[in-house]
């Protein structure tokens, strides 16, 4: 369907409020078109709200109290800080409250052409929204374009008894107020392990069940790595480990597992994410979502549904689970809506996770090179060999880059070590100019940087770095 330009504004409606609603939002009310938000709740989404920064800010927490207790040097004596989890949680939400406002609340009030409605959507027909308003009363709506950008909500597993019992999602873990004397946490992935990590940081004991390996879609050496970490820092870790019940007997819950019976006093489920769409009535329109239990929307590369004039952004869909993409992949909706015509091409998309040492990954792995029929090779480099870590004194970890064997083109990197984040993008950056490992190699890099790390690794594939002096010429 082909707008007019010369007729009324484009009428654009989105489904939720957060980043890639908003990033949608932004650039089609700049191109022209009348917006309408409409939203169950908090404004904003996941990532202000409940996820990336409230996590990161305890995360950032933990790990300045983890610090004061196991710092490396000598000279400097180890502390056991004195917390105030309640202190902590009030400064957290006062800073997300401050980047909803700035980021989210005070768009709506400069941008006269974004409008706000509160309540629950859902298709009526194909270009006609029906939304139940707090009061109870109902509204409709009428759009030429349509965005669903509703998100995602913690999965919970079917074990026996779990849902008659008292268990925290991320949502509740990031405000408690006490601390729990023994966290048990279900999970294996990003949001079990920076959690985890983060509470056993702060004073609690913690037990962490997986499924099957730790981080299991990654790369083997990651998951092997950081379980080995993580249990140096006390958390009992259970690899294919699945509950065959959970109860709770008013002081515990009680975990039976192959392991034997598990105990603890608070118990975070982190078992992965669905998306928020049971709502939408997405079949009347014949919207198409993936046929598995968090069943996603299926978009292609310009975030078209299988409704031409209905697109999709963010974690509701098939796309990977991260805040940038969702903003990119809402802004590009956005431009293909009002009739541009802009792709996400998530190749080179780079991910973190806030462990420490961080994981962060790009690219191809050796396995998934070698899966697409890519002659490949790999090379791993501890950090007993990056002079920087050396000097951290805190080696653990290590950086792992892949290449095509006979051209020696750069495919993708691993890397699991402090500042694994800041080190990243600029492999991300390398994968985009297509450079080769020579290329790297050769490339001056900072001495003394944990990014110096990417040029010994690329000279591992030629020279052994060891024999090197220190500046790795």
């Amino acid at each position: 369907m082909n707008h007019c330009k010369s007729c009324a504004p484009l009428k654009v409606a989105i489904i939720g409020s957060g980043s890639a609603a908003f990033a949608c939002a932004i650039k089609a009310a700049e191109i022209g078109a009348k917006v309408t938000i409409i939203e169950t709740s908090t404004l904003g989404g996941t990532c202000v709200n409940v996820g990336c920064v409230p996590s990161k800010i305890m995360i950032r927490a933990a790990h300045l109290a983890h610090l004061a207790q196991n710092n490396p040097f000598n000279g400097i004596r180890k502390l056991s800080p004195q917390l105030d989890r309640a202190q902590l949680v009030a400064q957290q939400q006062s800073r997300v409250e401050e980047l909803r406002y700035a980021k989210y609340e005070s768009i709506l009030r400069s941008n006269p052409n974004i409008d706000l409605i509160q309540g629950v959507a859902s298709f009526e027909e194909p270009y006609r929204l029906s939304i139940i308003q707090a009061d109870g009363s109902k509204k409709t709506i009428e759009a030429d374009r349509i965005l669903i950008a509703t998100g995602a909500k913690p999965m919970i597993p079917a074990i026996s008894g779990l849902a008659d019992t008292p268990y925290w999602t991320s949502t509740e873990a990031l405000i408690i107020k006490e601390l729990p004397q023994h966290l048990l946490v279900l999970g294996g992935s990003v949001v079990a392990l920076e959690l985890a990590q983060a509470f056993r940081r702060l004073g609690s004991k913690v037990t962490l069940l997986a499924r099957s390996t730790l981080l299991s879609k990654e790369d083997a050496d990651i998951g092997t790595g950081l379980e080995s970490i993580l249990a140096d820092e006390g958390i009992d870790v259970f690899t294919h480990t699945v509950p065959e019940s959970i109860h709770f007997d008013n002081q515990e819950f009680v975990l039976k597992t192959s392991e034997g019976e598990l105990r603890g006093d608070r118990l975070l489920v982190a078992t992965g994410r669905e998306a928020n769409i049971s709502q939408l009535g997405l079949d009347k329109v014949g919207i198409k979502t993936e046929a598995r239990r968090d069943g996603r929307i299926i978009i292609d590369k310009q975030m078209r549904t299988s409704v031409e004039h209905v697109y999709a952004a963010g974690d509701c869909t098939n796309q990977p689970q991260y805040v940038y993409v969702a903003a990119a992949a809402g802004t590009r909706a956005a431009i293909n809506m009002t009739g541009g015509e802009a792709s996400l091409d998530l190749s080179r998309m780079p991910a973190v996770v806030f462990t420490d040492p961080q994981v962060a990954t790009v690219g191809l792995s050796e396995l998934e090179a070698k899966q697409q029929g890519i002659e490949a090779e790999s090379r791993t480099l501890t950090l007993e060999n990056v002079p920087r870590a050396l000097a951290n004194f805190d080696t653990r970890g290590f950086i792992k880059l892949v290449a095509e064997k006979n051209t020696g083109k750069l495919l993708g990197a691993q890397i699991l070590a402090a500042e694994g984040g800041e080190i990243i993008q600029t492999v991300a950056l390398a994968l985009h100019n297509k450079m080769t490992i020579p290329s790297l190699a050769e490339q001056l890099f900072p001495y003394l940087t944990m990014v110096e790390g990417l040029k010994l690794c690329a000279q591992t594939f030629s020279k052994d770095v060891g024999q090197l002096s220190c500046c790795a010429g």
